[in-house]
Parts: structure tokens; C-alpha cells; sequence
């Protein structure tokens, strides 16, 4: 007798919707929106602004894709891992990208109020104007993302690293 036990997972769910095949126009403008406002930002900054804004809405699908292309790009697992948990984990991370995360927390979550203005100075401070344009911008395309991808249950697990790119 075998003394290995065998691990029964939950059944997948299936997408609601395949939104991209359905809205193609709205899908390759997506990515064109995506990929402008990365040029010129730090690859490991993106995705730790991509998984925490993702973290805040619960796109698993989204969590999947940047969790594995930051992993790819060199990123440790310990900082993904803390990242939910960034306040009381601080030291994980520098100045700059306390600044970037703080600020994509207070643009996913727009419910709780305006973005405060410290929290913009305190961004404005480790960001020149362009590369902070495109942070915003590209925290604000991850929470639209993010949107499609709850809304439409896509499925994680499937994703490989730069498979969209």
C-alpha cells in the first residue's frame, strides 16, 4: 500500500467571457495604452505597482501574469510575497518604490477619497513629471485590467512570463 496521498484540487472555473475575441479593437488599444506607459519605467517597479494594484482588486488572473513576469525580470520572492503587507514591511523596499505603491493603493482604491496630496508630493519627489505620468498611467491601465479580468473570471494558472509582449 502506497503511503503517498493523493491532493484533490478545486474544479477550475471557466471564464465568463473570452472579452478579448469579442472586443479585439478594445483589447489591442489596451495593449498599445499598456505598453506606452511602461516605456521608461523600472521593469521591477511596474510589476510591484501592477501585483499591488491587482492585490487590491483581487484579479487573480492579473496576480498570476505579474507575480510570474516579475519574477522573471529578477524580482525576489520575498518582496512579492511582503507586498500585501507593505507598511509593516517597509524595509523591503526603497524610497522610491514606497512612493510608487502608496500612490497606486490610493488610484486603485478612488472610494476612500481623492488622492491625497501628500501622497502625490511624496511620488512627485522620486519621480521626474514624464516618468511620473506614465506611473499613473500605468496604475490606472492595471485597475482597468484588472476590471475586465474579475469581471469576466479570467482564469489564472496559465499564464507563462512575457506571453502578451
Amino acid at each position: 500500500m502506497s503511503t503517498e496521498e493523493t491532493v484533490e484540487y478545486a474544479t477550475e472555473n471557466a471564464p465568463r467571457l473570452r472579452w478579448a475575441e469579442h472586443a479585439p479593437e478594445v483589447y489591442k488599444a489596451m495593449i498599445r495604452l499598456d505598453t506606452a506607459a511602461r516605456q521608461g519605467l523600472d521593469p521591477t517597479l511596474y510589476e510591484l505597482v501592477k501585483i499591488r494594484a491587482s492585490q487590491i482588486n483581487h484579479c487573480a488572473f492579473c496576480l498570476d501574469m505579474h507575480t510570474k513576469d516579475a519574477l522573471a525580470a529578477g524580482e525576489s520572492v520575498e518582496r512579492i510575497v511582503q507586498l500585501s503587507a507593505w507598511e509593516e514591511s517597509r524595509h523591503f523596499y526603497t524610497e522610491k518604490e514606497l512612493a510608487a505603491i502608496e500612490l497606486t493603493e490610493a488610484i486603485t482604491v478612488l472610494t476612500d477619497g481623492f488622492v491625497p496630496d501628500e501622497v502625490y508630493e511624496r511620488a512627485a519627489k522620486h519621480f521626474e513629471e514624464a516618468e511620473l505620468a506614465r506611473l499613473i498611467a500605468a496604475i490606472t491601465v492595471i485597475n482597468a485590467w484588472n476590471r475586465f479580468g474579475v469581471t469576466t473570471r479570467m482564469t489564472p494558472g496559465h499564464y507563462t512570463p512575457g506571453q502578451y509582449r
